[in-house]
């Protein structure tokens, strides 16, 4: 799923590390990187970090529950 203009930063890396699965970044070069990864999240917010934002992000979750966490979260943010 592609995620827009995250806002809050803080919170969408909480919600990530309450998911009980795998969730993936999808790099440009289709590379999968593990998000719940502290060093991947640094390494996200170094590469996509613009005006307190993260304008789109690829992001690849493998359990339904956490798929509807993070679009609960795009939802009411």
């Amino acid at each position: 799923m592609k995620v827009n203009n995250i806002k809050d930063i803080e919170g969408f890396f909480n919600v990530v590390s309450k998911c009980t699965g795998r969730v993936e970044l999808i790099t440009g070069e289709g590379d999968r990187l593990n998000l719940k990864s502290k060093l991947t999240q640094y390494v996200a917010l170094a590469n996509v970090f613009s005006n307190g934002t993260i304008p789109e992000l690829e992001i690849v979750a493998s359990e339904k529950e956490d798929i509807d966490r993070l679009i609960a979260f795009m939802l009411n943010n």
